[in-house]
């Protein structure tokens, strides 16, 4: 078995070497202008910041949409290809890939790619992230807990990553300040919002949200509570094996709640065939896939705990809580926060099952928490103050006055 890993091991080495042999020649050659390679989580998926940039990108210039790529892992390539047929979707280290990444002018990811790619001179690359952070991240992190690397490898990795972006995308000011420390981040902040974001602030709300739910859950009259917690990076089992169990029972929570209440769960989705619904199957959903901004705009109620989709939910004004039942744990000894947990957050915060489960049948007989106006109304100036539906068109403009010289 050993012995097997080690030549799987070398193989993958031998064939990272050629890559970067082919890609190191193509790189000589003048860039492809208006050519763009999006990516989103390393290849994972076809949505967040890149896939609105991409629409908006194709919409505003149908001329260029056969040097628009998407890439995505070659696991993922035949899934996705069926779900979006009218994008050019590239498999990540393969041939196509290569030569696109070579020659295009932009980049445009939300996360990290392999330090040992090398980009062409001519390429701009724009860094859209993917987060407002609560958890402190980068440099920042006093002890890296995760599989696979140690605190001083991962924040070196991380700031000479940072160095090779041109651009960067800013949802905040406080966000910006951070990006800056974090990442050593010394090159241009874009102060636009986040483009995926964009669609939370549509005048057709009501039409869509009924859309979604007939589409998602098979009826529109229906409310709808979404709980997506963050993933632990200390809790697995080995490198890439990671373990969630669901903090409160479904049998309880449903008690709690009316018949007309569905559940929406948006776990990581490393962890997601670890969550057993039997039994609520017609109320309760697992949706690891699907696009969150349309999961933001079918819900009521957001449950989360550190997670940064409090941020982006928070552009709809509705109603939050948060569920911390390790709070201490992953305050203190995990990651870290950047400001006042438990002063600061919009909504009640519970640590404690019962406590959850007391705050649910609160939301189920008013659908508010009507004691957190105030403090809502601070998170909303302080962390989406920049957000508008016009971030997508904001940064393709930026894209081109790049190639314009401006």
């Amino acid at each position: 078995m050993k012995l097997k890993k080690k030549i799987v091991k070398l193989i993958k080495k031998s064939i990272r070497r050629c890559l970067i042999l082919i890609n190191n020649f193509l790189i000589i050659f003048p860039v492809k202008k208006n050519s763009v390679v999006f990516e989103s989580f390393q290849g994972k998926d076809i949505n967040d910041n890149p896939a609105a940039i991409y629409q908006k990108w194709v919409e505003l210039y149908p001329e260029y949409k056969n040097i628009a790529y998407f890439t995505v892992r070659k696991s993922e390539y035949k899934t996705f290809s069926k779900l979006y047929p009218d994008v050019k979707i590239v498999k990540r280290f393969m041939p196509r890939w290569v030569w696109a990444m070579a020659r295009a002018n932009f980049w445009v990811f939300n996360s990290r790619t392999p330090k040992w790619w090398n980009k062409n001179k001519g390429t701009v690359y724009m860094q859209t992230w993917h987060g407002t952070p609560l958890k402190k991240l980068g440099t920042d992190i006093e002890n890296v807990m995760m599989p696979g690397t140690d605190t001083e490898r991962y924040k070196k990795n991380f700031t000479e990553e940072a160095n090779r972006w041109d651009y960067l995308i800013a949802p905040n000011q406080y966000s910006k300040d951070i990006f800056k420390r974090a990442f050593g981040f010394n090159n241009k902040f874009l102060d636009i919002g986040y483009p995926r974001n964009d669609v939370l602030y549509y005048d057709n709300n009501e039409l869509q949200i009924s859309k979604l739910k007939k589409q998602y859950l098979g009826r529109d009259d229906v409310r709808v509570i979404t709980y997506a917690p963050t993933w632990r990076d200390d809790n697995y089992k080995r490198k890439g094996v990671y373990n969630f169990e669901l903090p409160f029972s479904l049998e309880e929570f449903f008690n709690n709640v009316d018949e007309n209440t569905f559940l929406i769960l948006r776990p990581h989705y490393l962890v997601k065939d670890f969550i057993d619904i039997t039994g609520y199957e017609d109320r309760a959903f697992i949706m690891v896939e699907e696009d969150m901004s349309d999961i933001y705009l079918m819900t009521d109620l957001l449950i989360t705990d550190y997670s940064s989709v409090m941020f982006d939910y928070a552009n709809l004004k509705r109603p939050m809580l948060f569920y911390a039942y390790d709070l201490n744990h992953y305050e203190d000894d995990i990651r870290g926060f950047y400001f006042d947990y438990r002063s600061e957050l919009p909504g009640p915060v519970v640590e404690e099952e019962n406590d959850f489960y007391n705050q649910i049948r609160i939301f189920n007989e008013s659908n508010e928490y009507e004691d957190y106006v105030e403090k809502y109304d601070k998170f909303y100036d302080k962390f989406c103050g920049w957000e508008s539906e016009n971030s997508s068109e904001e940064f393709v403009k930026i894209m081109r006055g790049i190639n314009n010289g401006k």
